[in-house]
């Protein structure tokens, strides 16, 4: 089980994805949006990526509210060339317009092997695994590169000055019983994990910030600025920024996915100016069918064979086993299936006082 501070709360998961889902339906989603939304944040949490769950819902509400994202938009084809296709978010949910743009990528891999998908003005698509877990399920290899257009939070190698934004990277493959997920943000953290360590959660790794004179810290208010410890976050009022991981290689790939995401779907880079007023993510998908590459059987008995002799390595703490992309999601998608999803006070307080507002009452 996870290693909590004390004013940890356990909230059970059906209760929580129906507050959250209540909350959507009262700012003025549909039932089914606002189940997406619910669904994916919850699941978010479930695989331990707390940073892109249910920690948002106060900041989507308020984009929601300030026109920043749109309800019940479907996402758009600009360009379809067959085995590939660009899509236009039109500003809707992430977790309504991604999984659309996926879901094509899938059927159009189905059909001709290979496939590329790239989706622009699409609001905060969440947790990129799972986009990469629905390629899993039609049995495709996915690789995923996610900017963000008009945000910058992270500083590139050798700088203090913010760049880049937290551009994850997915990458998802279909072994037999033992699937695989790589799923990581380009930044040292992402900036929902800044949000959950400024609302009481876990705290930032070492170095994880580098403030405008070149110190680093794991003080949010390096990125955020002065805030309540209940109210909203806003990375615009911090004077510093987030590291990138790996010092230049994250930062190339950081790079690289403005490059994919942002300049080859045309949706718009994190900067140097931010004309819309508001951020889009970009998504460059990538689908291969290893039944249609004709090695399926090799694939699969050469992966597992690989993998269970990665496995296999003795661990330099007997109490930790090497774990494959995805296993520690998995473990702690069970421990908090069972016994609940961990969310600081904070959080949860925050959660409570946008529900509060929006006249929706906790079912705890």
């Amino acid at each position: 089980m996870d290693q909590l501070p004390a004013d940890t709360l356990r909230i059970p998961v059906e209760a929580l994805t129906a507050l959250v889902r209540d909350v959507f339906v009262a700012a003025g989603c549909d039932a089914a949006e606002s189940n997406r939304i619910a669904t994916h944040l919850v699941g978010a949490n479930l695989a331990g990526h707390d940073s892109h769950g249910v920690v948002r819902v106060p900041r989507y509400v308020e984009w929601l509210e300030a026109g920043f994202v749109v309800k019940g938009q479907d996402a758009e084809i600009v360009t379809d060339g067959g085995a590939f296709a660009l899509l236009d978010g039109k500003w809707g949910f992430g977790q309504t317009v991604a999984p659309q743009a996926v879901a094509l990528g899938i059927a159009r891999a189905q059909q001709h092997g290979v496939a590329v998908t790239a989706l622009r003005n699409a609001g905060h698509i969440g947790r990129v695994g799972d986009y990469a877990e629905q390629a899993i399920a039609a049995g495709l290899i996915s690789i995923h590169f996610v900017n963000v257009a008009g945000s910058v939070l992270v500083a590139p190698f050798g700088g203090v000055e913010r760049r880049f934004s937290t551009n994850p990277v997915a990458i998802g493959v279909p072994l037999p019983g033992r699937p695989l997920v790589l799923d990581f943000a380009t930044s040292l953290v992402a900036e929902g994990k800044v949000l959950v360590a400024s609302s009481g959660g876990k705290k930032l790794p070492e170095g994880a910030l580098i403030e405008p004179d070149g110190r680093l810290s794991t003080d949010p208010h390096t990125l955020y600025g002065p805030y309540d410890a209940v109210g909203p976050r806003n990375p615009s009022n911090g004077l510093g920024a987030i590291r990138a991981f790996g010092e230049h290689k994250g930062s190339g790939l950081a790079f690289m996915c403005e490059m994919l995401a942002g300049c080859l779907t045309a949706g718009g880079t994190s900067g140097p100016i931010n004309e819309r007023g508001r951020i889009a993510n970009g998504l460059l998908s990538i689908f291969l069918s290893p039944k249609h590459f004709g090695t399926q059987a090799e694939f699969e008995r050469m992966g597992l064979v690989y993998a269970d002799w990665i496995s296999a390595c003795r661990p330099a703490d007997p109490d930790a086993p090497v774990l494959l992309p995805g296993e520690p999601e998995a473990q702690r998608r069970v421990d908090r299936t069972a016994h609940g999803v961990p969310l600081p006070q904070e959080t949860w307080s925050n959660i409570l006082a946008t529900a509060t507002r929006l006249g929706v009452k906790s079912p705890l």
